[in-house]
């Protein structure tokens, strides 16, 4: 069983930064792939960005590539987003969430979920 922590949402200006930070619980942290997902109002939840277990490789959505930047420290059990110039079509709840098995950017394929953090970007 693990259990995920989310924090350092917020209300942010459209060009500010964030970095959300996400702990988990768990012995076997460092083997698991961790993703980042978010849900804006009235909308789907969607992929963000993923990390492999070991953190040698990552991926995005196109929407924020060259902005935002998963990195994990598995000492700590800790993973994190880093939120560049921010917009607001950014605005949304985020979620960290971990698979046990392999690495991916559908929903369906990861095991545990946090109970997610609003970041809300003004224009």
């Amino acid at each position: 069983q693990v259990q995920l922590v989310e924090s350092g949402g917020g209300l942010v200006q459209a060009g500010d930064s964030l970095r959300l930070s996400c702990a988990a619980s768990g012995r076997t942290f460092s083997m698991y792939a961790m993703g980042w997902f978010r849900q804006a109002p009235g909308k789907e939840r969607e992929f963000v960005a993923t990390i492999t277990w070991i953190g040698g490789s990552t991926y995005y959505t196109d929407s924020v590539k060259g902005r935002f930047t998963i990195s994990r420290d598995n000492a700590r059990n800790m993973v994190y987003l880093q939120m560049n110039s921010l917009k607001p079509e950014d605005t949304g709840v985020y979620y960290c969430a971990a698979r046990r098995e392999g690495w991916g950017t559908s929903t369906q394929g990861y095991d545990y979920w946090g109970q997610g953090t609003q970041v809300t970007v003004s224009s």
